[in-house]
């Protein structure tokens, strides 16, 4: 049922995400679409919910609850950024809003904007890595937990990679060709 449960909060976050766009650009009902954009944190608390409720009644806890959380956390780290990101497009598209900023290709324009986006996929990690660890907890001693240890690891391995990912752009920036302009589009400094 929990399987059941992330993939049906995935759908909704997508239609929903769908739907509030349509609503502000489309529709022209701003309010509605903002709306249904702020229901999007209750899929995750409805999740989050039941999860609970499913370690409460006695289930042992599994790869099932850790991927729960691991979504809970990815949502929280990541669905922000999406949504923005997504509303830049679609604003663009049908409202007649400037065209989406590029990231920067070079320098340390580059390493900032490498170092942005680890930060939100280790938020998301650590995220999940502390409600795997309250599950631990809410579970006790008696219950089997190491399948949500498992999931800690994975998530404490995002975190590294991430941290290599944004270093690597740190300490080996990507230069600019030669015949390049030296100039980067003015939303992008």
């Amino acid at each position: 049922m929990i399987v059941a449960l992330v993939i049906a909060c995935e759908v909704a976050f997508w239609v929903l995400l769908a739907a509030g766009l349509a609503c502000r650009y489309v529709f022209r009902m701003p309010r509605l679409g903002l709306v249904l954009l702020w229901c999007e944190p209750l899929l995750e608390a409805v999740l989050f919910a039941v999860s609970a409720v499913d370690l409460r009644n006695g289930a042992e806890p599994d790869w099932r609850h850790g991927l729960a959380a691991v979504y809970i956390g990815f949502t929280v780290g990541l669905g922000h950024s999406t949504i923005r990101w997504a509303d830049a497009r679609v604003a663009h598209r049908f409202a007649g809003g400037p065209p989406p900023a590029r990231p920067p290709k070079y320098g340390t324009a580059r390493a900032v904007h490498e170092w942005k986006v680890a930060g939100r996929w280790i938020l998301a990690a650590l995220v999940a890595v502390a409600l795997l660890q309250a599950a631990v907890w809410y579970v006790g001693g008696d219950g089997e937990t190491g399948s949500l240890r498992v999931w800690q690891q994975r998530m404490l391995f995002v975190v590294g990679v991430n941290l290599v990912i944004a270093a690597s752009y740190t300490v080996f920036p990507k230069r600019r060709p030669q015949g390049e302009a030296d100039r980067e589009p003015a939303g992008l400094r």
